[in-house]
């Protein structure tokens, strides 16, 4: 039953190819129960951000749920690309696929390293799949740990010091194109999260005056009256806005472009000689590259904000090598359960039977001896529990032993247990070996 991570992130594929396998918010669910009625997909969740979009599944059978979840990113939504996407995708197995996710939690493998939001975004999959119920014991367990190993890393370690966030980072780039922010006019499109966090920085920046756009007008003013900073409008005067701006700032959840040159080119004649910035940290993006061919604008993607703030990660890169241990012990703790699963039919049906045998063997003394007084019945079954409690605490203690040191060995067990005292296990023992992380142990 092997875990898998099946994804393309900022490291293997351009914004471009990325925001052509972007899911809206909005059908999260939809796809979740697409994924859960695979054949071979036992549990998925999906991890979407701005850089990356990944599906941890726990599969049946290796091969054929690669295979499927490889068809389930190629057509679902998405029809035609004009590209061979197996380019793009990598493919993680067992122990390789946990260690991805918990480096994901802890920002190491962040398109900025400890990024804030990507904890966030972790737990939102997590509760996506718990909505959508595609999601089971082993993944729960998979991304509790993830989540755990996310705030550990950030407590205690500087990986989060001075932390950059997505939105942050566009503030940034923008202050290193213009010089300042000082005294400028923005305009932000989109007023979910990474809207929020812009306006407030933006106002510690010193813009003179933002605007917020947004499809929905009354998000857009809950945006400017949070921070006490702004004026909302409605997305559909965005080209008024723009006419103003020095700098506009995009990240919404459309699935279209939003700055288009049928809009954006009219702003311009309205200002000629005067320049205008965009940055569209939107996947899929926001912007239409064809705008960067309009007379005096500029235009920054999200693939482009890396190297804006790589020179301020030094404090950062330090606590790599720390978070790297405790991402290392993380996934030893968590190799461990996934192998002792394989105890759990094992230790339940022996125990089970040991009671039945107790139980019927009680029922029998007690018919051949009415005279028992309760008092003298309550003893009886209590040795006759330690007695059996006894017999079999070793051999308990014995096999969840062996599952956390040599699958194998505590599989040989298992099988002896099962043909010595008819457990009828043989199935569930095969089904519950742990293949993936035992055959990736080494990395």
């Amino acid at each position: 039953m092997p875990i898998v991570c099946i994804g393309l992130s900022h490291h293997t594929a351009p914004v471009e190819v990325r925001e052509r396998h972007a899911f809206p918010s909005s059908r999260m669910g939809e796809a979740l129960v697409a994924l859960r009625d695979y054949r071979t997909v036992r549990e998925a969740v999906m991890l979407q951000t701005c850089g990356r979009l990944e599906i941890y599944a726990d599969l049946d059978d290796y091969e054929s749920g690669v295979a499927e979840i490889k068809s389930f990113l190629s057509n679902f939504r998405h029809g035609t690309t004009g590209y061979d996407i197996e380019s793009f995708l990598y493919t993680l197995l067992g122990r390789q696929a946990v260690e991805h996710l918990f480096r994901v939690a802890s920002g190491l493998d962040s398109m900025l390293v400890g990024e804030a939001e990507i904890l966030g975004q972790v737990k939102d999959a997590y509760v996506q799949a718990q909505r959508a119920e595609s999601i089971g014991k082993c993944l729960h367990k998979l991304f509790r740990e993830a989540l755990a190993v996310g705030k550990t890393a950030r407590s205690q370690t500087a990986i989060g010091s001075e932390s950059v966030s997505v939105a942050g980072a566009a503030v940034e780039a923008a202050r290193t194109r213009l010089g300042t922010l000082a005294g400028r006019s923005i305009v932000i499109v989109g007023a979910g999260k990474m809207g929020r966090t812009a306006v407030r920085r933006l106002r510690q920046e010193g813009a003179a005056h933002v605007i917020v756009a947004n499809r929905t007008l009354a998000n857009a003013r809950d945006v400017v009256r949070d921070a006490g900073f702004g004026e909302a409008i409605d997305v559909t005067d965005l080209g008024r806005a723009v006419a103003t701006a020095d700098v506009v700032l995009a990240s919404t959840g459309a699935s279209d472009f939003v700055l288009t040159p049928a809009l954006v080119a009219p702003a311009m004649a309205q200002r000629p000689g005067r320049s205008l910035l965009v940055v569209d940290i939107a996947v899929p993006r926001d912007a239409d590259p064809a705008i960067a061919e309009i007379p005096n604008v500029a235009l920054v993607d999200i693939d482009d904000l890396k190297s804006v703030v790589d020179r301020n990660l030094e404090t950062r890169r330090e606590a790599i090598p720390a978070v790297e241990t405790i991402v290392g012990a993380a996934v030893d703790g968590f190799a461990h359960w996934y192998r002792s699963r394989i105890t759990v039919p094992v230790i339940a049906t022996l125990t089970q039977k040991a009671e039945t045998i107790r139980s019927a063997e009680l029922e029998r003394l007690f018919a051949r001896c009415p005279e028992l007084t309760p008092r003298e019945r309550a003893l009886v079954e209590g040795a006759t529990m330690t007695i059996v409690s006894k017999l079999l605490h070793s051999v308990i203690l014995k096999i969840r032993e062996k599952a956390s040191l040599d699958r194998d060995e505590v599989l040989s067990h298992a099988r002896v247990l099962d043909e010595l005292f008819d457990l009828h296990l043989a199935e569930r023992i095969a089904d519950l070996l742990p293949d993936a992380l035992a055959a990736d142990a080494g990395g």
